[in-house]
This record gives C-alpha cells, structure tokens and sequence, in this order.
C-alpha cells in the first residue's frame, strides 16, 4: 500500500476518526493533532507492511498518540486514566467491525464545530475542509491561492479559538441547531462557489474543491434527511456542477452559456439535482431552493433560446425578497435582459452602479457592458468590458471580457 491509499483512506474516515476521537477526550485540537500524527505514521509504515483494517489502524493509532499526549499533561491524569480503562484493541476492533455506510452524529457535530459563529470565515473554511473533509494544509492553500502558512494559521487560531471558548463537543440542541445550520450552509456553499468560480488565478473551474463541497454536503443531507435547505444546497451544486464537463474548452478557456454543448452536461447530476430540489420543495423553498429551481430551469432547458426566462425572472423576484443582496438583483437584470430586452435590465443595473451596492466588483460592468452593446451603445459598452477585465482577478474570465471589448473596437 502506498502513499496516495493513505491519502484515499484518510479522505473518507478523517472525519468520523476525527470526531470519535473528541468525543473521546474531549480535545477537538488534540484529536485533530493525533489524526494527523497517525497519518504520518502510515505514511511511514505503510508501504512496508498494509494493515488488515486501514482504518481501524489509523484509528489505533491516534488513539495512542493522543493517550500519549495526554499521559504527558499531569493536569489531565484523570482524563488519561478514564482513557486508559479502555482497550486500544477494542477500538480498533469497533472501527473494523463498524459498518463502513454509516455515519454518526458525531460527524454531524464535527461540522457544527468546524463552522461554529466563534470562528472568523476563513477559519471555518479551513476547518471544515482540513477535519471534515480530511485536506491537507498543501491543498487547502493551493485551492484557494493563499500560502501554505496562512492556511496553517487559520487552522491553529481555529483550534485555539474553540479551545478557549470551551465549545463541547456535542451536537447543539434542535433550536440551536437549526439557527446555526444557515452557518454551516454557509461555509459549504463558499467553498462550493470557489470550486465552480474560481475568483482569481489562471482556471476558471478548481473542480476539486467544488467537488469536495459537494461531497460535504451529501453527508450533511444524509445526516439532517428532514432540513429542506440542506436539499435545496445539494440540490444547487448537483445542478451546477452538472454543466462543469462543458463550462471549458480543451485549453481550459471558459465557454460560455450559449455556446456550450448540452451534450457534455452530467445527466446523472442533473436527475440527482431534481431529485434534491423535489425533496426541498416540500415545505417552500428557502433561499438555496429557489437558486436550485433556477438552475434547473436552465438544466432542464434545451437551449438559451428555449429557456422558460419568464419563470427564472419570477424566481429571482422571490430570492429577492427572501434573501435580498445586489448580486441577486444583478442576476434578475440579466434574466430581465432575456425575458423583456435590454432596456429594462439596463434600468435595474444603473439603480446599482448609482447606489455603489457592489464596489469593486468587476460583475457590474460585465453585465451593464453586455446591456450596452445589445443596445448597440458600442463605445460605452467597450469602456464597460475594459473596466471589467480590469477588476476581475481570474485571468480566464478576463481574457473573455478583453475579447468582448476588443469585438465592439
């Protein structure tokens, strides 16, 4: 067994090995250090001599390390020897013996910690995707283009931070866990939104890290089965992430809506979106379930031209009121713009850019640059496209606005 079984091995049980092992002492950093330190470990020993039950090997393992830890802590003695009374083998037997489908609560509180409101945003993102999802500090870095230190640091204040706020290790009660369940949505959805825009570098797809969120999700679909936004998120990504096989071309260009071959989107994706978005749909739909209802009236469409416009405009209106922010508003312009003309859509731009409500922002002159030049106010539209490729930050992205404005010379 080499390196990278480790690495697949650790990818599915960090998260369950993580979270027994805080239930166990009590130490969410602890539990998080030992994992890592039976990782190493495995990395080592591995390749010599494959463990009968990788799992419970590395479950063993950081066990072990984390009874050391504790040994060598005299103001924790009574822990260690609470500890102690139970058999390393025992443990290891459970993890051999457990059913490799099922997933605890434990996994469930684990989320809720790694995304608690005590953290800062970043660290929840670094969190939840080091413990939870079991990616390296290398990884997390080069997903969202930060040095591998800051990633560390984020993930050691992290640890610190819930240490000293004395965040047990429990699932919150039902009330609780409901308010705080936008806040794990959250963190998931921003991790998703990174994988399937990339705000800056040289792709424009980091399939990936939008992958890996679309996996934390399923869990946490499996693990809140009566939560409908949970759906209605899953519902989301399954769907979006369904056009990822024809969103590029061969050299990694973007390709856009109405140039892309629908025969490449990932039908499979496509019927489990629905299937999500059925299930969100029995209570109303929350702010993730109309996005979802969005996108599946463009994955169930057989063309830009054939797409129910009309109703994606009316999904808009409702994410408006629901949840209103002005990346909303500038995404109902551009469905306005398809359902009514440009005109229209021009008016709710121009309300934005005179309110300042996205500053910096290069989506705002992207759109009102598109606006212009179906008016045929080609010089302002160029001027729009220029300022635009300026702001953007993703190469990819901006190579597609500067030919834009160089097509309006």
């Amino acid at each position: 067994m080499d390196a990278p079984d480790v690495e697949a091995v650790w990818r599915i049980e960090s998260a369950r090995i993580v979270a027994t092992l805080t239930r166990f002492t009590g130490d969410f950093g602890l539990a998080e250090d030992a994992a890592q330190e039976a990782v190493a470990e495995a990395l080592v020993s591995w390749p010599l001599a494959a463990p009968a039950s990788p799992a419970g090997w590395l479950m063993a393992t950081a066990r072990r390390r984390a009874i050391d830890t504790i040994r060598r802590r005299a103001a924790l003695q009574d822990r260690y020897a609470l500890l102690a009374a139970d058999s390393i083998d025992s443990a290891a037997d459970s993890a051999v013996d457990a059913d490799p489908d099922r997933i605890d609560d434990d996994v469930l509180a684990l989320m809720f910690i790694s995304c608690h409101p005590v953290l800062s945003a970043e660290a929840r993102v670094a969190l939840t995707l080091r413990v939870v999802g079991g990616l390296s500090s290398e990884e997390i870095a080069r997903a969202f283009l930060v040095p591998v230190p800051t990633v560390q640091a984020r993930i050691t204040r992290g640890k610190k931070t819930i240490a000293a706020a004395g965040v047990p290790f429990e699932l919150p009660p039902a009330a609780e866990r409901r308010e705080r369940l936008g806040g794990v949505l959250s963190v998931l959805y921003v991790i998703f939104t990174e994988g399937s825009t990339a705000t800056s570098g040289d792709r424009l797809l980091r399939p990936d890290v939008a992958y890996e969120a679309l996996r934390l999700i399923r869990t946490l679909a499996a693990l809140q089965p009566d939560e409908p936004e949970v759906h209605g998120l899953l519902a989301l990504c399954e769907l979006t992430a369904a056009r990822f096989p024809a969103r590029t071309g061969p050299d990694g260009s973007p390709v856009l809506l109405d140039e892309q071959d629908r025969r490449l989107w990932d039908f499979s994706a496509i019927r489990r979106g629905l299937a999500a978005l059925a299930r969100a749909s029995v209570r109303g739909l929350g702010p993730y379930g109309l996005q979802a209802a969005i996108a599946a009236a463009h994955a169930s469409a057989p063309s830009v031209e054939a797409t129910d416009w009309d109703r994606i405009v009316v999904l808009y209106e409702a994410l408006g009121r629901v949840a209103p922010s002005p990346v909303v508003e500038l995404n109902r312009a551009v469905a306005v713009a398809m359902a009514s003309g440009p005109e229209q859509a021009l008016a709710i731009v121009d309300e934005l850019v005179a309110a300042d409500r996205l500053p910096g922002s290069h989506l705002v002159p992207a759109v009102r640059g598109e606006l212009l030049a179906r008016l045929g106010r080609r010089p302002e539209a160029r001027a729009e496209l220029e300022l635009a490729a300026r702001l953007c930050a993703n190469q990819r992205e901006r190579s597609v606005l500067l030919r834009k404005a160089a097509a309006l010379s």
